[in-house]
């Protein structure tokens, strides 16, 4: 009996390797029958503004459900199109990564449709020393001093942010993205709308500019009413202590008729016997 049920288990258990093998070979065949479609991408670090040329690209297969939008299949069709943002080797080149078709290459490439480059003068510190790198995002503060209203003595310095979110395109004459290295520079240039550019040149020529790096996905606009002297040296002092107030006595002169019927001040008298007599007190 111990036998039989010993050679029903190894039946069972062989019966078992068996369909897990059938299964297996074919999820394996299945797999290798993938419909597959071809797909450009790039052969090589690609840095943004570049033209594309055929030894930049090269053609892979890629499963055909999980194909890139916007993607191409014809390295004809890339032919002298200009990346807008840098791409990494085996990445895949797509529609939304390219300028228009007919745009010449380098920086004005990168501009988005309806913004502006703009470059502004900075140094180890408005460059948040050297940390204000191609892709990433800043805010501008502006100091300056406001004008004076009538003959008030009263300090009009001012700290003010005046732009919020603005792209870095290019630090001195470098627009590479891959870079990471803080890098000190003298110009950055900006990517800004027109209205902004506008408020960025007053602001540069009524004071002097600051640059305030800022995280890459803080959507958050701040509302602030700017920084000045007395905001900064008197807004947490403590209000000083009110002055004692004290009691105003006033004399008030009756009149004779008043007097009289001014009720008498009822009082405690007695009697003390001294060797001079008797002596009488009040209180």
């Amino acid at each position: 009996m111990k036998n039989h049920k010993a050679f029903l288990m190894i039946g069972i258990s062989v019966t078992l390797a068996l369909l897990a093998v059938v299964l297996a070979s074919r999820w394996i065949s299945q797999q290798g029958n993938i419909s597959t479609s071809k797909v450009m991408v790039a052969a090589v670090d690609i840095n943004l503004g570049t033209r594309i040329s055929p030894e930049l690209i090269r053609s892979v297969d890629w499963p055909s459900g999980s194909v890139p939008k916007g993607s191409f299949s014809d390295a004809k069709a890339l032919d002298t199109r200009v990346t807008r943002v840098s791409l990494l080797r085996g990445e895949p080149l797509v529609d939304a990564k390219l300028a228009q078709p007919g745009a010449s290459g380098g920086l004005s490439a990168v501009v988005a449709e309806g913004k502006r480059a703009m470059t502004v003068r900075v140094n180890d510190v408005i460059g948040v020393a050297g940390f204000a790198l191609p892709g990433n995002f800043v805010d501008i503060l502006v100091s300056t001093q406001g004008e004076k209203s009538g003959t008030s003595d009263k300090d009009l310095n001012i700290s003010k942010l005046v732009l919020e979110r603005i792209l870095v395109l290019a630090v001195a004459q470098e627009a590479s993205q891959n870079e990471t290295k803080p890098k000190v520079v003298s110009a950055v240039t900006l990517e800004v709308t027109p209205e902004q550019a506008e408020q960025l040149d007053l602001a540069r020529s009524v004071g002097q500019l600051s640059l305030v790096l800022r995280n890459q996905i803080d959507l958050k606009p701040a509302q602030t009413a700017g920084a000045t002297k007395q905001s900064l040296l008197y807004a947490q002092l403590p209000a000083a202590p009110a002055a004692p107030v004290k009691p105003v006595i006033q004399r008030v002169k009756l009149s004779h008729k008043a007097a009289l019927i001014t009720p008498r001040i009822v009082q405690d008298c007695q009697q003390v016997m001294t060797g001079a007599g008797t002596v009488t007190q009040c209180f």
